[in-house]
């Protein structure tokens, strides 16, 4: 079958619960960029060792080996706006019980791994939720756009606004971004909370259905789509190497360029100001080729920019790769993101994402952990060169896939989709 390109520049309309469910979503990111931010340095402070280091960014992916395809088949099965404000509930009182640690000083690394842990292990049902909640909100023919706008909210609160105030929070104590964070999370349920949507019809579940069965149909389900099954292996790939890079960028920042505290912070504001521009192109670049090839278009330019982050020894070089990366990466997400949820039925939403996730973020704790030892034995400068070889045989792997672009998920039955032949 031919495939059938989507309308991919339609706005989404502001009412009817997007805008709120936008409010909470960029509320939230502002308070997890603070803490995504400290918790590096404040890891330096406790350790050395580049391996422990990057443990901690581990940490914080290894649930979605765990729990993912749960939480996609839990999300299929409840309202998932109930289960997105008492997530965002739980995860804010324990950030705020980690805050009264830190602020006490008995911050450690134990305790930050049990924290990522914790607060991962519940992102796995907030975000399959969240993913499956959106076709409720707006048409699918403005989902790209819907995705788009999402993204690019929580980049402006969490990098632009957020990451360069993490420093001056530090000054005033190693538990003010923790504490801050704890508020964005409790902020963010009462407006998901506030959301006043009728919970999508459900078809009755076949008698002796249960978990472990929904999650089968969501892997078959991925696997059998060659478009989403290519994607996934390439974001995979992709996850491995940024797993690499992040987990030891801030020892790449401060001991191998001596930029100090201030150069990690300008690195993740120049990723962020680079994904707020990539979030306005990201729709643009599907509607010139397609949003698999809108991904061959990001991959690549990714691949030269963690190639000049590995090689050139200035904090400049580094500012217009990061901002180079932050880009692709929000056109990357954006049309991944917006292939898959137009590709699934609409019942089967929270169960394919969670597949996606799962299969694609196991890469992230690998990539963490060969990255702290990439440092360890190439020097620090090895995890963005071995991010950028992962990058260069991920856009390769997604080259077949290129012919078959955006089918359309019919808009009066979401039980049917029209593939592309792949």
């Amino acid at each position: 079958m031919a495939a059938v390109e989507t309308a991919v520049g339609r706005a989404p309309a502001w009412r009817g619960g997007f805008g709120r469910l936008w409010t909470a979503a960029v509320v939230s990111r502002f308070g997890d960029a603070l803490r995504t931010a400290a918790l590096p340095l404040l890891a330096v402070h406790l350790t050395a060792d580049p391996l422990v280091i990057a443990s901690v960014t581990a940490c914080g992916y290894v649930p979605w080996l765990l729990f993912g395809l749960l939480g996609g088949a839990v999300a299929d099965r409840t309202d998932q706006r109930r289960a997105m404000w008492a997530v965002d509930t739980v995860r804010g009182l324990l950030v705020a019980g980690f805050a009264l640690a830190a602020g006490l000083g008995h911050a450690s690394i134990p305790l930050l791994l049990a924290l990522a842990f914790a607060l991962t292990t519940l992102q796995t049902l907030f975000d399959n939720a969240s993913t499956a909640l959106l076709p409720s909100l707006v048409d699918r023919e403005a989902l790209g756009g819907a995705n788009a706008r999402l993204m690019t909210g929580q980049q402006i609160a969490g990098g632009l606004l957020a990451a360069p105030l993490v420093p001056v929070l530090l000054l005033a104590g190693a538990a003010m971004p923790f504490a801050a964070d704890a508020g964005t999370y409790l902020a963010a349920a009462a407006l998901v909370a506030s959301l006043r949507i009728r919970p999508p019809e459900r078809e009755p579940r076949p008698a002796g259905s249960t978990l472990r069965t929904e999650m089968g149909q969501g892997l078959r389900a991925l696997w059998g789509d060659g478009a989403l099954r290519a994607t996934c292996g390439a974001t995979l790939l992709c996850n491995i190497g940024m797993g690499a890079l992040i987990a030891t960028l801030v020892l790449h920042v401060t001991r191998w360029l001596h930029a100090g505290n201030a150069g990690y912070a300008a690195a993740m504001t120049a990723y962020s100001a680079g994904s707020i521009a990539g979030g306005f192109v990201a729709q643009r670049i599907a509607r010139r080729t397609g949003r698999v090839r809108a991904l061959l278009v990001a991959g690549g330019v990714q691949t030269s920019a963690l190639l000049v982050i590995g090689c050139v020894r200035q904090l400049a070089a580094l500012l217009v790769g990061m901002l180079l990366l932050g880009a692709m990466n929000m056109v990357w997400n954006v049309n991944q993101v917006t292939l898959m949820q137009q590709r699934s039925p609409g019942a089967m939403v929270g169960r394919i994402a969670s597949a996606f996730r799962t299969a694609s973020t196991s890469g992230a704790p690998l990539g963490a952990v060969l990255g702290g030892a990439a440092a360890r034995v190439w020097g620090l400068n090895g995890p963005a060169l071995l991010a950028a070889v992962l990058f260069g045989v991920a856009v390769t792997s997604l080259i077949p896939a290129r012919k078959a672009d955006v089918p359309v998920v019919a808009r009066e039955d979401d039980s049917a989709t029209a593939r592309a032949a792949c």
